[in-house]
């Protein structure tokens, strides 16, 4: 949009104007990655003690869409844990990438928090998960194989997709991410593998071809045993 302010003005500005006595303010996002198309809007975390409870909210002004994560001084504690979860850290990497906007000597601290919880890495997978996500993958990827429905096959391999790129990251204990962050998390693990990734699932969903996808599948699954089908069982007793 034409006329409207670079993004730190933008920011600085609503901060000013709807949190001038907060403690911290942090721009993060693609505008600070460097990775902003037209359509980026402004991730904005603040923290202000005197809010009773975190809130998010989605808004437009000073011509940016903007995204607002709004905690206190403690309150954030609980989403950086529970983002870990669910192995997708996304406001510790807000707050520990983004850009500081406004800091009376609180950030320090909670920056060191979001560091650390992203050097750790999420939980390690046990056997018995490994085996479950093995199971599942090789449920979806037989699907594929055997499907004749072209709008079928688009749907099993979004789902196979998720399930491929979720075992990578996760058996490698590293963070995952969906949308955008799938490939995202994929190259920062392995850009070779990302591509290759990439390029299977690109194919498929221009000619129709399965043979790349299958055999990216059957090579992430190999170090822990291959396809998984007979013996497998859940919740038996």
């Amino acid at each position: 949009m034409k006329n409207r302010p670079e993004p730190i003005e933008a920011a600085n500005q609503y901060i000013n104007k709807h949190f001038p006595n907060c403690q911290g303010a942090i721009l993060a996002g693609s505008v600070i990655r460097g990775q902003a198309t037209e359509t980026s809007d402004l991730d904005i975390v603040v923290f202000d003690e005197s809010l009773s409870a975190s809130f998010r909210e989605s808004l437009i002004e000073f011509g940016w869409n903007i995204e607002l994560f709004a905690h206190n001084l403690s309150s954030y504690r609980f989403f950086f844990e529970s983002d870990c979860k669910e192995a997708r850290p996304c406001m510790p990497r807000m707050v520990s990438e983004g850009k500081i906007l406004k800091d009376t000597g609180v950030l320090s601290k909670i920056r060191k928090e979001a560091k650390d919880l992203l050097e750790q890495g999420p939980k390690e997978w046990s056997k018995e998960t490994i085996d479950m996500k093995r199971y599942f993958i090789t449920d979806a990827l037989d699907d594929l194989i055997g499907c004749q429905n072209r709008g079928e096959g688009i749907f099993i391999a979004n789902k196979l997709g998720e399930l491929v790129s979720e075992f990578i990251l996760r058996s490698n204990r590293k963070w995952i991410g969906s949308s955008k962050w799938v490939v995202r998390s994929l190259v920062h693990h392995d850009n070779e593998l990302a591509n290759e990734f990439v390029e299977a699932f690109d194919t498929f969903y221009k000619t129709n071809g399965i043979d790349k996808i299958v055999s990216l599948t059957d090579k992430v699954l190999k170090p822990f045993g291959g396809r998984l089908f007979e013996g497998f069982s859940l919740g038996k007793k």
